[in-house]
């Protein structure tokens, strides 16, 4: 009596361990299994250099959403980017494509407008602008290009 008790005592064991395995890895890998808590808005740019889909969109260094996808329509890119319930972005507001560091990851950053009217799912943001181009930067300073 005494062996099966030890051994439906270690598969209890067993199972809280993977459970709470389970629980960590839907944390850490930001796993949204609960349905969506994201409403789409489309953002056009000139171009995308560098930036990916599960890209951070941040308001004020705060974290708001992901960029979803990033297509080409008519030689421009349009990107969806999830934004977080809660979070109202107005019609003016712009979508500025930034890096993090000197040659660190791109991110969206949206800085708010000061409108009354509000963008509502699906919709999008007209104001955008696109990454700098370091290279290109460099390379007219470089060759003497950049005028004082």
């Amino acid at each position: 009596m005494k062996k099966f008790d030890a051994e439906i005592a270690v598969g209890i064991f067993v199972f809280i361990g993977l459970l709470c395995l389970g629980y960590i890895s839907v944390k850490l890998g930001k796993i949204n299994l609960i349905g969506s808590h994201y409403y789409p808005v489309n953002a056009v740019f000139s171009t995308v250099k560098g930036l990916k889909k599960d890209t951070v969109v941040e308001i004020a260094g705060v974290e708001v959403g992901k960029v979803d996808d990033i297509r080409l329509v008519d030689y421009e890119a349009v990107v969806t980017l999830r934004i977080r319930d809660g979070i109202e972005l107005q019609e003016d507001a712009i979508a500025s494509i930034r890096t993090k560091g000197l040659m660190g990851e791109k991110y969206v950053e949206i800085m708010p407008g000061g409108s009354d009217k509000v963008i509502e799912a699906g919709g999008s943001l007209y104001e955008t602008e696109p990454p700098i181009d370091l290279e290109k930067l460099i390379g007219n300073f470089v060759f003497g290009k950049i005028k004082d």
